[in-house]
C-alpha cells in the first residue's frame, strides 16, 4: 500500500457549539493520509495517473470554507466521505485539529480512519 498525504492543510470555517463561535471564522487544520497505488504514476510520470493532492486540497478547501458544522466529528466524517467517494480512495486517515479550542493546549480534535486499509 502506498500513501499520498497532505499535512497541515489550514482552512477557515465556522465551527463550534457556542454562540460566539457561530459568528466568527476559525482555522482548522487537516492531516490526511490516503491509500493509493502509485505504481502507474511512477511508471508514466503523468499526473493523470496519480492521486492529485492538489485536487484533493482544492476540493476540501472549497467544502470546508462553506461549511458550518457544530462538531469537529461531523466535519471530519464528511471530509472523509468526500475523499473516498470523489477520489476513489479505499482508505483514509484524517486528523482534524482545532487549534486554540482549549486553553493551555496547542490543538484538540479527532483522528478517524474510514474504509479498508489495503495490505
Amino acid at each position: 500500500m502506498d500513501i499520498v498525504f497532505i499535512h497541515d492543510l489550514q482552512i477557515e470555517t465556522v465551527i463550534g457549539i457556542y454562540d460566539w463561535e457561530r459568528k466568527i471564522r476559525q482555522v482548522i487544520s487537516l492531516d490526511i493520509e490516503m491509500a493509493t497505488d502509485i505504481g502507474k504514476a511512477a511508471k508514466t510520470d503523468k499526473i493523470e495517473d496519480a492521486l492529485s493532492y492538489k485536487d484533493v486540497a482544492k476540493r476540501l478547501i472549497e467544502f470546508v470554507e462553506q461549511s458550518e458544522y457544530e462538531l469537529v466529528e461531523a466535519l471530519a466524517e464528511e471530509v472523509c466521505n468526500i475523499i473516498r467517494s470523489e477520489f476513489a480512495v479505499p482508505w483514509v486517515k484524517l486528523t482534524l485539529h482545532k487549534p486554540g479550542a482549549v486553553r493551555g493546549s496547542k490543538s484538540v480534535g479527532v483522528i478517524i480512519e474510514r474504509g479498508e486499509k489495503p495490505a
